[in-house]
């Protein structure tokens, strides 16, 4: 099964350059919404409630958002570098041509 990927920035609904401030104002702002006591979306899930919480938990602390940016930026470079390749294991030689699943 695949693993859902998390992206802290698309649950906020801020771009990557957001300050701080800016972070945090989202944060509330989607909590509130959320939020089972002053629901105002309709249908919302603990599962949301969930996520916007890791997010924000994510996004709050510069260290865990600069590895987190700098995580994002790695495998970026690495999907669109060439994944062309050969490798020789135990005598058998394979050639491989690898492209990203999806984006």
């Amino acid at each position: 099964m695949l693993r859902q990927r998390f992206h802290p920035y698309a649950v906020l609904g801020v771009p990557r350059t957001a300050t701080p401030e800016a972070i945090t104002t989202a944060y509330r702002r989607r909590v509130r919404a959320l939020h089972p006591d002053t629901r105002t979306a309709p249908q919302s899930t603990e599962k949301q409630l969930r996520q916007v919480l890791a997010a924000y938990a994510q996004l709050r602390d510069p260290a865990r958002r600069a590895r987190y940016d700098r995580t994002v930026q790695r495998a970026k470079s690495i999907n669109t570098s060439s994944s062309a390749g050969t490798v020789r294991i135990l005598g058998v030689t394979l050639k491989f041509n690898a492209r990203p699943l999806s984006e």
